[in-house]
C-alpha cells in the first residue's frame, strides 16, 4: 500500500513539474510577445503585372497587414496609376475595401514633394528613398552630415503630412556599411527621418545583420525580409538564411513597424503569390521561434 502511494505520489510530482514547465514557458512566450509584435506588410513592385487593385485584393488574401507601393522602377506604374486616377482619397478607400494600411511608398529617386501629400491624406506611413554616392572613410561624417542637411526640407513636409522618410542603404552608397548607418544615426536629430534597412546589402557586403539593426535602432523605419540571392532565393523561407537571429534583434530594439518579404525579379503573378505565401508562413515560424528565445 505504502508502495503505491509512493508510485502515486511521484506520479503526480512529475505531471505538476511538467505542467508548471510548460505554463511557465507560455508565459514567458506570452510576455515576449506583448514586448514585440511582428507586423508583415508586403511590395507592389513584386507584383508589377497586376493592376493596383488586383495588388491590395492578393495582398490581403494574403493575410498581410499593410502595403509597400512603389513608383516608377522596376516597371512598376503603382504609385503614377495611383496619382493619376484615385489619389490619396481613392486610394485611402481602396486599402479600407481591403483592409489595410499604407505601409511605405518606395519613391528612390523619385519625385518625393510631389507625392508626400497624397502619401499623408492615405493615412500616412513612410516614403522611402536611397542615399548618395559612396566617399572614402576619412570624409564619412562630413559627407553625412552634408547629407542630411539637403534631407531636412523634406523630413519638415514628412512631419506637416505625418509621414516619415526613410533612406535605404545600398551596396557602393554613402549609406552601405554599418559604419555609415552609425554615422547617420549619431547625426540625425530629425524626428521624421530614418533608416530602411536592406539586408541584401548588408550581407552582400559580408556584415551582420544583426549588428547593422543594432546601429539603426530606433532610428529604423522600414525592414526588408530580403537575403542575399537569386530569384525567389533572396525571399524568407526560400533562400538559406535564419531569419529568426533577424527577428531577434528587431525585438531587441523594439522595431514598431512592418517587416516587408521581399525580392527583386519579375514572376507571374501566381508564381509569386505562392513564393510569398510560403515567405510569410516561414516569418511566422521563425517570430514564434524569436520571441520564445
Amino acid at each position: 500500500m505504502t508502495a503505491n502511494r509512493h508510485s502515486l505520489e511521484t506520479k503526480l510530482n512529475r505531471r505538476q513539474f511538467i505542467a508548471a514547465g510548460v505554463g511557465m514557458a507560455a508565459s514567458l512566450a506570452g510576455a515576449a510577445e506583448a514586448r514585440w509584435k511582428m507586423r508583415l506588410s508586403t511590395s507592389s513592385v513584386m507584383f508589377v503585372k497586376l493592376p493596383i487593385e488586383q495588388f491590395c485584393e492578393r495582398a490581403a488574401k494574403l493575410g498581410f497587414e499593410a502595403v509597400d507601393i512603389w513608383g516608377p522602377l522596376f516597371k512598376c506604374t503603382h504609385l503614377d496609376d495611383i496619382a493619376g486616377r484615385l489619389g490619396g482619397d481613392g486610394l485611402k478607400k481602396l486599402l479600407a475595401k481591403n483592409k489595410l494600411k499604407l505601409c511605405a511608398f518606395s519613391l528612390y529617386r523619385g519625385d518625393y514633394p510631389k507625392n508626400i501629400e497624397m502619401l499623408g491624406v492615405a493615412g500616412g506611413g513612410v516614403a522611402i528613398r536611397g542615399s548618395e554616392k559612396p566617399c572614402k572613410p576619412e570624409e564619412l561624417t562630413a559627407r553625412m552630415k552634408a547629407f542630411l542637411e539637403t534631407l531636412k526640407p523634406h523630413a519638415d513636409l514628412a512631419e506637416k503630412h505625418n509621414s516619415y522618410l526613410a533612406i535605404e542603404n545600398h551596396g557602393h552608397a554613402l549609406l552601405d556599411s554599418i559604419d555609415s548607418l552609425k554615422a547617420f544615426t549619431d547625426l540625425n536629430n530629425h524626428p521624421r527621418l530614418g533608416i530602411a534597412l536592406a539586408p541584401y546589402h548588408i550581407q552582400a557586403g559580408k556584415m551582420p545583420v544583426e549588428d547593422a539593426i543594432a546601429a539603426c535602432g530606433k532610428q529604423l523605419l522600414f525592414f526588408y525580409a530580403w537575403q542575399h540571392g537569386k530569384g525567389t532565393e533572396q525571399l524568407p523561407g526560400h533562400g538559406p538564411t535564419d531569419f529568426t537571429p533577424w527577428l531577434a534583434a528587431l525585438a531587441k530594439i523594439g522595431y514598431a513597424r512592418y517587416v516587408n518579404p521581399f525580392m527583386h525579379g519579375e514572376l507571374e503573378p501566381d508564381e509569386m503569390t505562392a513564393a510569398v505565401a510560403k515567405s510569410r508562413q516561414y516569418m511566422l515560424d521563425c517570430y514564434a521561434k524569436a520571441v520564445r528565445g
